[in-house]
């Protein structure tokens, strides 16, 4: 939503602001919006994530669902975080981060395995505790390549996935990747 205290509104936009609004942005969520191929056609889920240190998202999800063998057929997918439509006073305009990113399926003798379970059972609680003992479940890191902040109309923002430093968008750079439009 923007106002005037909102950093992303001003014609020279504090880079650094623009960083924060969007690893705020990233915060504020405990889920993350998953898209992956199911052969040549998207797919849209959901899945609770946690973050490591160098901006990677981690998930555990079923391979009853269908993202899971699409991850591993097709690794490249897309994340997404989006403002909530209430109180946003411009559906056509909402605040949202996406990145591009690679799958990878993290085996159970991975050494980054059981940490970052633990992580998830920190984060979300005992029903972790208990998808671990089915055996249908497949932990993945996804990987950013690149991102992109849209803070609304005309403010678009490439973003490193790991520290998160904005670069303006011109038009030369539309329709390159992440999230196409400018709204």
């Amino acid at each position: 939503m923007s106002t005037s205290s909102d950093p992303t509104s001003d014609p020279q936009p504090d880079l650094q602001k623009v960083s924060e609004a969007a690893l705020l942005l990233r915060q504020r969520h405990q889920t993350l919006l998953l898209s992956s191929l199911n052969g040549s056609l998207p797919e849209l889920s959901y899945a609770p994530y946690c973050c490591d240190d160098q901006g990677n998202f981690y998930i555990y999800i079923s391979q009853l669902a269908s993202h899971t063998e699409n991850l591993k057929q097709h690794p490249q997918c897309s994340a997404m975080f989006i403002a909530e439509e209430q109180g946003c006073r411009n559906l056509f305009a909402r605040e949202r981060l996406s990145f591009s990113c690679r799958a990878e399926l993290i085996e159970p003798q991975d050494g980054d395995y059981a940490p970052r379970l633990e992580q998830l059972e920190q984060q979300f609680g005992e029903v972790v505790r208990l998808l671990r003992t089915l055996p249908d479940f497949c932990l993945f890191r996804l990987c950013p390549l690149e991102g992109r902040y849209v803070a609304g109309f005309g403010r678009a923002y490439q973003l490193d996935p790991v520290g998160y430093q904005a670069s303006p968008i011109g038009p030369e750079q539309l329709g390159k990747g992440g999230d196409n439009d400018s709204q």
